[in-house]
């Protein structure tokens, strides 16, 4: 394995230092390092971060490898600044028991872009009606300690219980879609004024909330942990804030999309801008980012979710919800959170790489820029600005929301192990 030396590079945005990494590890740090034997990686003014981690990532394979699979999903990771993806399970089968959850493990393992730790589905099938074997995934090859039925609610209250107990036998956390399919029939927009005028079925906020709430209880009876996935609302943000005051076991997740669009862009009927949960007011957006900043919510997660085009070129009620996250979420953070002076890059890294590795239970990830400590590092450029070209994005498919936008910050380089998948911007 061939040694680098990252010279002059910004921990966490601090003094320059340099940083040796050898046998998949940081040996050295600090000035001046002496680089005999080493490629030497020039970081003059590059932010040096512990490789992010994204516990929200659909990879889409097996079954949809038309709009992605797990290596060119894990291409876009890395490209992304990613050293580890959470791949949900909503795949085609559903990643509902050892034996796919297993396939996917195996998959990134092959790829080599990043590490890929698959989530189970709560739920057979992610139907609702009983529980996956649970267990069996928690035991297996993958070592599954994040269950969820991403894509759909576990709306069923005796249900979610019973999988926020089971899972505590191994230190589990169920992740929920918030959203009570009742009161989001035939949904496509953020339910305001502006669906109405549009004519667009509305998606309320009180759909989100009421699941957050009821999960939010359920945690606190039974003393197990539930992740809320994509955190959208105002009203989301309160109910978590006070379920943690509890001291109850409730952690919560923001995209970058959330942090930084909002439905006015339904105004286009541009099915980019369709996903679920939807864009939400200004008022939303400032308080998730206010949320984020405050450590209310927890971490960064992308939703990275890829459609190939005849999923997305249609009208918006046919169009399929979703949005590419994994290639532009460092940006979007940047200009979000950074740019405000809501948060330094410090406060970046613990949002994007230790905070989202410690909940889903993730060894060897989120770790300080220490000696000692495994070698996964992305080098970032908080001065470059770049135009998003959906074309020259390393996904399968082009759904990006940023299309034509100029976005802040480049990821310069990407390190696994001490191993570069990622190199002067280009996946290696």
């Amino acid at each position: 394995m061939t040694r680098f030396l990252l010279r002059g590079v910004r921990p966490l945005g601090c003094e320059p230092a340099d940083l040796l990494l050898d046998e998949g590890r940081i040996t050295e740090t600090g000035p001046g390092l002496d680089a005999a034997g080493a490629e030497v990686v020039d970081g003059d003014g590059l932010v040096a971060l512990p490789g992010l981690v994204d516990l929200h990532t659909h990879l889409r394979e097996p079954g949809r490898e038309d709009a992605e699979t797990v290596e060119t999903g894990t291409r876009a990771a890395a490209a992304g600044g990613y050293t580890a993806v959470f791949a949900m399970p909503n795949t085609d089968p559903a990643a509902d028991t050892a034996g796919v959850v297993e396939q996917v493990w195996r998959l990134g393992r092959e790829a080599g872009y990043a590490d890929v730790q698959p989530i189970g589905a709560v739920t057979v099938g992610r139907a609702g009606s009983r529980l996956a074997e649970l267990g069996a995934m928690a035991d297996s090859a993958a070592r599954v300690r994040v269950f969820s039925d991403d894509g759909d609610c576990v709306s069923d209250a005796v249900l979610m219980r019973r999988a926020l107990e089971y899972v505590k036998a191994f230190d589990g956390v169920v992740a929920q879609h918030a959203q009570e399919p009742r009161l989001t029939e035939g949904a496509q927009m953020n339910e305001s004024a502006l669906s109405g005028v549009l004519g667009l079925r509305g998606w309320p906020a009180v759909a989100e909330e009421a699941v957050v709430a009821r999960d939010a209880l359920l945690a606190g009876h039974v003393r197990s942990r539930v992740h809320v996935c994509h955190v959208s609302t105002a009203g989301s943000v309160e109910i978590v804030r006070w379920a943690k005051a509890k001291g109850w076991q409730v952690t919560a997740e923001v995209t970058p999309h959330h942090l930084m669009l909002t439905e006015e862009l339904a105004r286009s009927y541009d099915p980019l801008y369709k996903v679920n949960p939807p864009l939400r007011t200004a008022e939303d957006v400032h308080a998730l980012r206010e949320a984020l900043a405050d450590g209310t919510v927890d971490c960064v997660a992308t939703d990275h979710a890829p459609h190939s085009l005849e999923y997305k070129e249609a009208e918006w009620p046919a169009a399929a919800p979703g949005m590419l996250g994994l290639e532009t979420a460092l940006s979007a953070v940047q200009e979000a959170m950074v740019d405000t002076g809501l948060l330094d890059w410090a406060g970046v890294a613990e949002r994007t790489s230790a905070r989202p590795a410690a909940i889903g239970r993730l060894a060897g990830h989120g770790r300080p820029l220490a000696a000692g400590e495994p070698a996964n590092v992305v080098l970032y450029d908080p001065s470059a600005r770049w135009v998003v070209d959906p074309a020259r994005l390393a996904s399968r498919s082009r759904n990006t929301p940023y299309a034509g936008r100029e976005l802040p910050g480049r990821v310069v380089a990407t390190f696994l192990r001490g191993r570069p998948t990622v190199l002067e911007g280009k996946p290696v």
